[in-house]
């Protein structure tokens, strides 16, 4: 899958992957050959990417224009076009070491989804929605995009060098997360009337906002939160804005304890900066174990398996481990309430590739039962899980392989 790029450490760099330069690979660790990864990874990405694009793929070529190829990730359900799946994708490839596709959605993105308008209230952004025919259904962002391009954009940076205009990708990401902590507070008009934007920080709390319109900022997403993200920007980003990625970190770390149910080590889908679900508003999920917190868990393993600075993630993948456990490995449901009432039972695809990601964290020994689960899960094609289900599954592959790594800009 490549060689990592050389990381220079020092104090405050913690002892995980980013110190060391080693990755768990929990599939090995669990019998499985480097062959037969290798085998699932490119499976997975082929169906995903390159598989029949009426039942399979949520890639999607879209022709040309003068900076080259343009491809798009579509959440096909919904038909429509999202910076998460976007940034989701261009992670991926990333990893994989696929520049064509990595290039082919990035200039989709910058074409399609970015906003330059000076007298546009989200200029600096990018429209979070599209129609698949390139029009957006929004002109305003969500952050989770945005912290996904500014990562994966680095990392394309060390694996690949920087180039000219929007293959710049360093000066790309340091542009980008300038803008999410500096973006000024702005109000005009979009094509679906007003709308006031601001940063997509809330700088008392040093928390990411669920998103940056001044009417919805008011609380966060759990899932929103990347400290393992934040702790690189701090090394890379714009050089004044470092102390706060590194304070921005800790605080996310502190957050999961408190966003989790101390029995079930649950997360609601958004939660007030003090960590208390949030109620209301327009999901109906808001406050309970759903979607969007599903990611969370991977977000905690992940920074601990990166840097290995906060035991009490490892107590949380063994709780949340241990509650999915009693709900029956096989057959346990994918929206509960945060004290572990089920709500919905699908045996979403999802919720057992995060699951096992969690086991680059936990301790207990049944962390190889959720290894092994997702292993076995066939790659998502059921047109309920093709988009979602799918990205999380093939990201969940590379994390438990050891093929999802850290690449320092140039």
């Amino acid at each position: 899958m490549g060689c990592i790029g050389l990381v220079t450490t020092g104090p405050g760099d913690g002892s995980g992957a980013y110190a060391t330069g080693k990755y768990p690979n929990l599939f090995k660790e669990s019998g499985h050959s480097n062959k037969e990864i290798r085998a699932r990874i490119e499976a997975a990405y082929h169906q995903l990417f390159h598989g029949d694009t009426a039942t399979q793929a949520v890639y999607f070529d879209a022709g040309k224009n003068e900076n080259g190829p343009l491809a798009y990730i579509s959440d096909v359900p919904h038909h429509d076009i999202r910076t998460e799946g976007m940034s989701y994708g261009m992670m991926i490839t990333v990893q994989l070491n696929k520049r064509a596709e990595f290039d082919a959605l990035w200039n989709y993105a910058m074409t399609y989804m970015y906003i330059s308008a000076p007298e546009h209230p989200s200029q600096g952004y990018f429209s979070w929605s599209l129609k698949r025919d390139g029009t957006p259904n929004e002109e305003t962002p969500a952050p989770d995009g945005e912290e996904y391009f500014v990562t994966a954009l680095y990392f394309a940076s060390g694996r690949w060098g920087n180039g000219q205009g929007i293959y710049n990708y360093r000066a790309w990401a340091d542009k980008i997360l300038s803008t999410m902590r500096h973006h000024p507070l702005k109000s005009g008009q979009t094509k679906f009337g007003p709308r006031t934007i601001a940063t997509m920080v809330n700088e008392e709390t040093k928390m990411i906002r669920f998103v940056p319109g001044v009417d919805r900022g008011r609380f966060t997403d759990p899932s929103y939160h990347l400290p393992a993200f934040y702790e690189l920007w701090a090394r890379w980003g714009p050089v004044e804005d470092r102390d706060f990625w590194a304070a921005a970190a800790d605080t996310s770390r502190a957050f999961f304890q408190r966003a989790t149910n101390p029995q079930t080590g649950l997360a609601p889908d958004y939660a007030n900066f003090d960590g208390t679900p949030f109620a209301g508003g327009r999901s109906n999920r808001s406050s309970r174990f759903s979607f969007d917190s599903w990611r969370t868990a991977t977000n905690w393993a992940v920074d601990w398996s990166w840097w290995q600075k906060d035991p009490g993630e490892r107590r949380l993948s063994d709780r949340i481990q241990a509650f999915f456990a009693s709900q029956g490995m096989s057959s346990y449901g994918d929206q509960y309430t945060l004290d572990g009432q089920l709500v919905e039972g699908r045996h979403a695809s999802g919720l057992v590739a995060t699951n096992a990601v969690a086991s680059l964290a936990a301790t207990d020994p049944r962390r190889r039962d959720f290894v092994e689960a997702v292993w076995n899960a066939p790659i998502p094609q059921e047109l309920v899980e093709r988009y979602y289900d799918g990205l999380l599954y093939i990201m969940s592959l590379l994390h438990c392989s050891g093929n999802y790594r850290i690449w320092p800009p140039r």
